[in-house]
């Protein structure tokens, strides 16, 4: 998949506030500090198109990402904060069921999980919403370029042991810094696309 344009649409704290157009879309989602918004901008090619919140998990909203006039890339919020009240957590928890279960245009998840340290529980968690819900699902290990070549690589195969991931699970190892795994993850996303979005019919019909 080639970016040839990305622009911010729209945050949404509720439903009803998405967009309705039936584009196909594509979710990045992770806990808080996991360089999401730093893997958005360098697939998009956008400098500070996606912000990074100064206050993890103080403002609950999904934002979609209008990319080549084509599709969406929606930037859900991010989970594993810990100073956050137990309300807005379960809003947080209401909003991913919201989204993730019911959104029809939704092609592929992307979770990410940051190369450095074990999965947590919440991470594992997510893995398991994104599975009840049926989204196909790929995951990104973040922030490679922090470690060396062999420390990432055993950074992914904790990340598959810890998750107990089947063999054929997809992990792509991913730095905003280097750029390292930008073009695998856009061919997954634009292939997922291809796959799910139906033809067009034929012309006179």
């Amino acid at each position: 998949m080639k970016i040839v344009s990305a622009e911010f649409l729209k945050s949404a704290a509720r439903p009803d506030q998405f967009p309705r157009d039936g584009r196909p879309e594509v979710a990045f989602v992770g806990r808080s500090n996991v360089g999401k918004s730093s893997l958005l901008n360098t697939l998009l090619n956008r400098k500070d198109l996606a912000k990074t919140s100064a206050t993890p998990g103080k403002t609950q909203l999904v934002n979609f990402f209008t990319v080549n006039g084509r599709c969406y890339f929606v930037d859900l919020p991010g989970y594993g904060f810990a100073k956050v009240p137990m309300p807005v957590k379960e809003a947080w928890n209401r909003l991913m069921h919201q989204y993730l279960g019911d959104r029809e245009p939704l092609r592929l998840a992307a979770l990410l999980l940051d190369a450095r340290h074990k999965p947590s529980s919440q991470d594992a968690a997510m893995l398991e919403m994104l599975g009840e819900c049926r989204v196909p699902t790929v995951l990104v290990a973040t922030k490679t370029d922090k470690l060396s070549k062999s420390q990432a690589q055993a950074g992914i195969r904790q990340i598959r042991a810890e998750l107990g991931l089947d063999a054929d699970a997809v992990v792509v190892p991913f730095s905003s810094v280097t750029g390292q795994g930008r073009k695998e993850l856009l061919d997954i996303v634009g292939e997922q696309f291809e796959q799910n979005t139906p033809a067009p019919p034929p012309q006179g019909v």
